[in-house]
C-alpha cells in the first residue's frame, strides 16, 4: 500500500451556519475496506456526498491518485472511478437483472435506425458478473424485485466493479438485512477487494465492520476521533467512540451510577 486510490484531505462542509464535517481527512488504499462508523446524525451522509460528487466540499481537496479532484456531479465521480451503492439500490423491483444491471450504460448492436438493446451479450455478461459474487440467477431475465435484499445489494456491488469502480463506497449494505444475507454481502465486498478496489465501508455496526475492515475511522459530529488498523482497537472502544461512551461515563457519574 504505498498510495492512497482517494485521499480527502481536511474536508469542510456548511450548509450556512450548520458546519456538517469540521476538517476530515480520511483515504483507502487499493484491495482495502477502510470502515467509516458514525452514529445517526455523525456527518456520514454528507461525508458520503462530498466524495461521490454530490456536493462540493467548502474547503479542502480530494485527491484521486494522487492528483487534485473537483467533482461536479456523481457523473463525474462515477467516470472518475468512484462509485457509491446507497441503500435505496436506484433499482426498479420489476425490471430484470439485466436491465437494473445495465440501465444508462446499455450495450447495443446494429447501427443508425437499427441500433438497439444486445440482450444476448447483456444477459451474457450479467450472468456470468453474478456468478462471479456468488449469486446463481435462475434467468437474467428473473426480476430485481425477486432476489433477496442481500441479492440486490451484490447486484448493484457487481455493476458498479464491472463499469470501472477503483473505489467503492458502500452506505449502509448491511443496515436492513438478516443474519445469513449480511454474510453474503460482507463475502462479496471481501471478494471484491481481493481485486484491488478500495472499498469505503460505511455503518454503525461495529461488528460487521470488525469482520471485513482493515481500518477504522469514526466519525463524531462531523468529526473524526482517529483512525485505528484492525487489531489496535477492540470492538467495545470502537463502540464507545461511535456512541459517545465517554460522555455517558460522565453522566453516569453525575447521576450516582443509575444508568
Amino acid at each position: 500500500m504505498s498510495e492512497p486510490i482517494i485521499h480527502m484531505d481536511q474536508i469542510e462542509k456548511h450548509f450556512g451556519n450548520i458546519i456538517a464535517l469540521a476538517g476530515v481527512s480520511f483515504d483507502v488504499f487499493p484491495g482495502e475496506c477502510h470502515c467509516l462508523l458514525g452514529d445517526n446524525g455523525a456527518g456520514k451522509s454528507t461525508f458520503i456526498k462530498t466524495m461521490s460528487g454530490v456536493h462540493k466540499p467548502t474547503s479542502g481537496q480530494i485527491f484521486l491518485e494522487g492528483k487534485p479532484m473537483s467533482f461536479d456531479s456523481p457523473r463525474d465521480a462515477m467516470e472518475a472511478g468512484v462509485a457509491t451503492v446507497y441503500q435505496d439500490l436506484a433499482m426498479i423491483p420489476l425490471m430484470s437483472v439485466t436491465r437494473n444491471f445495465f440501465m444508462g450504460r446499455e450495450p447495443t448492436k446494429g447501427w443508425g435506425i437499427f441500433k438497439r438493446f444486445d440482450t444476448t451479450r447483456a444477459n451474457e455478461i450479467t450472468m456470468t458478473e453474478m456468478a462471479g459474487m456468488g449469486i446463481r440467477l435462475r434467468s437474467p431475465d428473473q426480476a430485481v424485485g425477486t432476489l433477496s435484499g442481500g441479492e440486490r445489494q451484490t447486484v448493484a456491488i457487481s455493476r458498479a466493479v464491472h463499469f470501472g469502480a477503483k473505489v467503492l463506497i458502500l452506505d449502509e449494505p448491511t443496515s436492513a438485512l438478516g443474519v445469513r444475507q449480511t454474510s453474503n454481502v460482507l463475502a462479496t465486498i471481501d471478494k471484491v477487494r481481493k481485486n484491488g478496489i478500495g472499498i469505503v465501508f460505511i455503518t454503525h455496526n461495529v461488528r460487521h465492520a470488525m469482520a471485513v475492515g482493515d481500518r477504522f475511522t469514526v466519525l463524531n459530529r462531523g468529526k473524526t476521533h482517529g483512525t485505528a488498523k484492525r487489531g489496535e482497537i477492540k470492538a467495545e472502544e470502537l463502540q464507545d467512540l461511535m456512541a459517545g461512551g465517554q460522555e455517558l461515563a460522565q453522566l453516569e457519574g453525575s447521576l450516582g451510577g443509575t444508568i
